[in-house]
């Protein structure tokens, strides 16, 4: 067997060649998984991409519990009432109005400079993570990449897998960094590419750090702001900032349960 060693150098070789970076392809199984990061790692370097990065690429593991989560998300198929029920919307709500009253100067700091309200970003941070209280199990890098190279949606994951790996070049994830199913992290579970491009540095260390809390919820407010949010618009499905809730997860009964727990958090 190859020590990892050997094999992140393979890769590297690999992604230095002068020739032009060809389209790794995608398969349906964890046969072909080698053989496509050896690909996708000219495509990765081609795009940036550096050393650390591509050791991290080197060390990805096909990651079948994530593609056995995405072949079975039922709960974007359930009703409003029976999604909010199963996902905890009362006990969100209950502690997102504590959360509010206690770190007022914070929320009311990050509707000043991103002009979302307090009740949005915590409706999030409450429906993601419950708060931080789990923020995943699953390798980012092995996640994210094992859906780039999975056909279902490889196009839509390829720039969240770019992202992850930049991210380990810039020293805000690890090849070891765990994060949810598809690869979100962090606090409010930001797909790689996005933390990658809407980060913010909230607590002034010098760094975007995505298990800070602070970090996190300001690069939340920032890509909903990003996304076209308008400030003092209101949110509530059929009003215009409602939109903008949609870039953040694509899926509708998701959408209106963020709406919903956000007005009884912020009223």
């Amino acid at each position: 067997m190859r020590s990892i060693t050997s094999m992140a150098a393979a890769f590297l070789l690999l992604a230095g060649l002068s020739s032009p970076a060809v389209a790794a392809s995608c398969g349906n199984n964890s046969g072909g998984f080698n053989a496509w990061k050896a690909a996708f790692a000219k495509e990765a370097a081609s795009a940036g991409v550096g050393k650390r990065g591509l050791n991290a690429l080197a060390q990805a593991q096909y990651a079948s519990g994530t593609i056995a989560a995405d072949r079975n998300q039922k709960s974007f198929k359930y009703s409003l009432q029976k999604f909010m029920q199963i996902r905890g919307a009362d006990t969100i709500v209950a502690q997102g109005r504590k959360r509010k009253a206690r770190d007022a100067r914070f929320y009311a700091s990050l509707e000043a400079r991103f002009g979302v309200p307090a009740g949005v970003i915590i409706a999030i941070h409450g429906m993601e993570t419950g708060f931080g209280g789990f923020m995943g199990d699953s390798s980012v890098v092995s996640a994210i990449t094992t859906l780039t190279y999975d056909c279902r949606r490889s196009e839509f994951f390829k720039p969240h897998a770019i992202g992850a790996l930049k991210l380990v070049d810039a020293g805000a994830i690890t090849g070891g960094t765990k994060g949810a199913k598809h690869g979100e992290l962090g606090h409010t579970q930001f797909l790689p590419g996005n933390a990658l491009r809407y980060g913010v540095d909230a607590n002034g260390d010098g760094r975007v750090d995505f298990y800070n809390q602070a970090d996190a919820l300001a690069s939340t407010a920032n890509f909903l702001r990003q996304k076209g949010w308008k400030p003092g618009v209101g949110y509530a499905e059929g009003q215009a900032n409602f939109a903008v809730i949609k870039q953040w997860n694509a899926a509708g009964v998701y959408q209106k349960a963020i709406a919903i727990m956000a007005a009884r958090i912020d009223g």
